[in-house]
Formats: structure tokens, C-alpha cells, sequence
């Protein structure tokens, strides 16, 4: 994979955004045809294949890869260094968006539409064979400022735009639970989201933010995603168009 930028927010730092309208705004020349959120846990037996995947997508650069690492299996004897609450409440919210109870690891969910088994490498292959996002992103520095560019697309309902901030890699020796023994090498690990604003079908959206500080303190080892995600009633949905920075 090429070098990544390494952008993230210093905790604590203020985040100044502008947002306008963007319509006609450009579209950059390699857009994702998908992302793929992993549900994954370091507590889970079935998970490493999944997380191995998980880093062979990533460095496909169609594919916006992103590690959810979920805290329900921390019982079992190793809590997971990278699980959050929220992320596990996230698979909850996708299963209830398609009606279901059911969540398990390792799952992968393809664009916000559809989930598979995250070890199973055909399936997976499969539902990225047909996927596409319908939104092209745009992410470019503007002196001190990045700039993300969302064009207007009227055929699509409104959606959010969210941040989410990733390390690029992380070396984790577990020593209890299910995975004990093993040294496990962990990629595109999600580290929080924060929704930046809304993006408008019929205007489109410019959100600027500023430079200043994003390295964050692991320069080298971090990363930004923007979403566009549709939202309905709380719960996720498709994702519209998605965008990762690299230098």
C-alpha cells in the first residue's frame, strides 16, 4: 500500500467547519466502489481470517476498509484493547435496519447494505463484485485546509457525513481468551466517528477542515475516512459515497 496520510484529530482540538453548497463540484479519479466495515473482535477465534482480509482489501484502492472492533466478547477472558461500546451498538443498528436481532464477528457489511460472513473470503469477493457508490467524494488540501467536495445528485435522498478516524496498523500480543498465545497484526483499526454535517441532494455539500494539528500523536500510523451514509429513523443505510486520504 502506498504511504498513508496520517490525519487525525489531536484530542480535545476544536474542529471549524464550513459548509456550502457544491454543486458540480469535481469528483477525484479513483473513486472506492465500496466500503467494507468489519466487525471483529481480538476475543474471537474465527476472526484473524477475517482481519487478514480485512488488510488485502485495503490495499486493493477501490475498497474503503474499516475495522469495528466490538466489545461483547470481552467476557470470554481477554478484553479487546481496540473494542468500543458504540461500534457494537453499531452492528446492532444495522441488524435492526434489516430487521434482524442477529449480530456475530466476524461479519463484514458492504456499502451499508449488506452483510456477510467476514472469514468467508467468496462471499465476500462476491458481494464487492456488484457493489458500487453512487456519490463520488472528493478530499484536497486548500493551503491550511482539506476540503471535502460532495456533488449534488437529486436522483438520491439526503444523507450524513461522517468522519472516521482509523490506525493504520496496530501489533497486539494477546495473551488470554480465545486468540492466547498469538500475535496478531490488526489493520485499518477504527478509533471514533464524528458526523461533520449534512449532505444535500439538491445542493451538495464543501465541508473545510483545517490541517492544523490532524496528525494527531502517531504521525505515520492514522488515517481519515468521510462517509456518506443515509439515515433513517436513527438507524444506518446505504452508503452513498465514501473517500480515504492518502500522501
Amino acid at each position: 500500500m502506498s504511504s498513508r496520510i496520517a490525519l487525525a484529530f489531536i484530542a480535545g482540538t476544536a474542529l471549524s467547519l464550513a459548509l456550502v453548497g457544491a454543486p458540480g463540484a469535481e469528483s477525484a479519479p479513483a473513486q472506492p466502489r465500496a466500503v467494507v466495515e468489519l466487525f471483529t473482535s481480538q476475543g474471537c477465534s474465527q476472526c484473524p481470517p477475517a482481519d487478514a482480509l480485512l488488510t488485502s482489501l485495503a490495499e486493493r484502492g477501490d475498497v474503503v476498509a474499516l475495522a469495528y472492533h466490538v466489545d461483547y466478547w470481552d467476557y470470554i477472558g481477554w478484553e479487546d484493547t481496540f473494542a468500543h461500546k458504540g461500534f457494537s451498538d453499531r452492528q446492532r443498528a444495522y441488524a435492526k435496519s434489516w430487521g434482524s436481532s442477529r449480530i456475530y464477528t466476524p461479519q463484514m457489511v458492504v456499502n451499508g447494505a449488506e452483510g456477510v460472513v467476514g472469514s468467508k473470503r467468496d462471499a465476500v469477493q462476491d458481494a464487492l463484485a456488484s457493489a458500487q457508490l453512487p456519490l463520488a467524494v472528493d478530499l484536497s488540501p486548500q493551503g491550511d485546509m482539506l476540503a471535502v467536495r460532495v456533488p449534488a445528485d437529486e436522483t438520491l435522498a439526503d444523507a450524513n457525513i461522517w468522519l472516521v478516524r482509523y490506525m493504520v496498523r496496530a501489533d497486539v500480543a494477546i495473551d488470554a481468551g480465545e486468540n492466547a498465545g498469538k500475535n496478531m497484526v490488526y489493520t485499518q483499526v477504527v478509533t471514533d466517528r464524528q458526523i461533520l454535517g449534512m449532505w444535500e441532494a439538491e445542493t451538495g455539500a464543501e465541508i473545510k477542515l483545517p490541517l492544523a494539528g490532524l496528525q494527531g500523536d502517531a504521525p505515520g500510523n492514522t488515517g481519515l475516512a468521510v462517509l456518506v451514509q443515509n439515515e433513517r429513523n436513527g438507524l444506518p443505510g446505504p452508503i452513498l459515497g465514501a473517500a480515504f486520504y492518502e500522501f
